[in-house]
């Protein structure tokens, strides 16, 4: 099936791989070593769960998430070593064409991709779900929600509104609960603040007012509508109805985590859960809805960029040139930070602007994969 050739390539594209891949993580783990150090001799935790819950997932995290950056340093070293023994000469001319020469690089790519899907899919949630809950637990200080006028739709026709929150101590300050019925306001009640029970689920509201609004006569009757938690019902009333009071607790369909969390949050969510949160913050009115659609794609997007780099690499180390290893490696390097620049700038426009998450995300593989082509073309043949 493979001849001499093929599995000597692909013991040199795996090989330089998983030694790349181990050093860097080594060197990534006693870097968050020395600076978490302080955080572990606080915590309770022992040292099993600091390396089973954290470590080892840790490692596979990163070591997914720079796997393609690594893939091409892997492959530019070790082509670069075989075209400065002139061993890539030496294969072309002996009659082996370079599409011929490329087929076991692609090969090995096309088995790391897979293995890097799978781990995306099946394995990264759960290790990134048991990572994260460690670091909650032991490293994390409480969050906090720097955004202001915060505005939800809970339900159809029912708004919440907080001018600001206080996350650790679960409050919401200067709110307001909305419903609208046929496009007409029919009850709100604004509070001071509402504080969130833990135990029982429910917002506890202070020095309250609601205000109960007829329909417009001039309307329609306004049909049945969700029901406004702990309020009155929906009797048509001649005239607008103000209570007052002290405390007043609601069931609303609201927990403090659809307010803001950690976004951070979203590498724990396995492929239901992250289609099921981007639809639950598109009907609230979200605005990480962005966030989470870029993390759901990057989820494929950079597995297929393995492809990209791969050729790239075979395309610039397969030349033979004065400075060998090291000219290679300078302009590598320049490709992998202009290919991570790109990422970044197009991910901070679809989080922060209009532009749509699905082309920021795989924009740059389809510019550097032209780029990755062109440099295969005028490679020597």
């Amino acid at each position: 099936m493979f001849n001499t050739l093929d599995r000597y390539i692909i013991r040199q594209f795996l090989g330089t791989f998983f030694l790349i891949l181990v050093l860097i993580m080594s060197i990534a783990v006693v870097f968050d070593i020395s600076e978490k150090t302080e955080d572990f001799a606080k915590t309770s935790a022992s040292v099993q769960e600091i390396v089973v819950d954290y470590y080892v997932n840790f490692v596979i995290y990163y070591s997914n998430l720079f796997s393609g950056l690594l893939i091409f340093i892997a492959v530019l070293l070790f082509t670069s070593r075989l075209a400065g023994r002139t061993e890539v000469i030496a294969m072309l001319s002996s009659g082996v064409s370079y599409p011929r020469f490329v087929q076991p690089y692609l090969l090995t790519a096309t088995i790391l991709t897979v293995l890097s899907l799978y781990v995306n899919i099946f394995v990264l949630p759960a290790a990134n779900r048991t990572r994260l809950a460690f670091e909650k637990a032991h490293i994390w200080t409480t969050y906090k929600l720097e955004e202001k006028n915060v505005l939800r739709e809970i339900a159809p026709g029912e708004i919440v509104y907080f001018e600001a929150v206080d996350m650790p101590k679960l409050t919401g300050y200067r709110f307001s609960l909305e419903r609208w019925e046929n496009g007409q306001l029919r009850s709100k009640l604004l509070s001071d603040r509402a504080v969130y029970d833990t135990a029982s689920g429910r917002w506890a509201v202070y020095d309250y007012v609601i205000r109960e609004l007829p329909p417009d006569p001039g309307m329609a009757p306004a049909g049945p509508g969700p029901a406004l938690p702990a309020l009155a019902g929906d009797a048509v009333m001649p005239r607008e109805r103000i209570t007052r009071g002290a405390r007043l607790d609601t069931a609303i369909a609201l927990k403090p985590s659809d307010l803001g969390q950690r976004l951070a949050i979203a590498a724990a969510l396995d492929r239901q859960e992250i289609a099921d949160f981007i639809e639950a913050e598109k009907a609230r009115g979200g605005s990480t809805v962005a966030y989470y659609e870029v993390e759901q794609q990057q989820r494929t997007s950079y597995p297929f960029a393995t492809y990209v780099f791969t050729l790239m690499g075979v395309g610039i180390a397969s030349r033979k040139v004065r400075g060998g290893t090291g000219v290679h490696m300078v302009l590598g390097v320049l490709l992998c930070l202009l290919y991570v620049f790109a990422m970044k700038m197009t991910t901070v426009a679809a989080t922060n602007s209009a532009f749509n998450p699905t082309l920021a995300v795989w924009l740059p593989n389809m510019l550097f994969g032209i780029i990755a082509v062109w440099i295969y073309w005028k490679a020597p043949k």
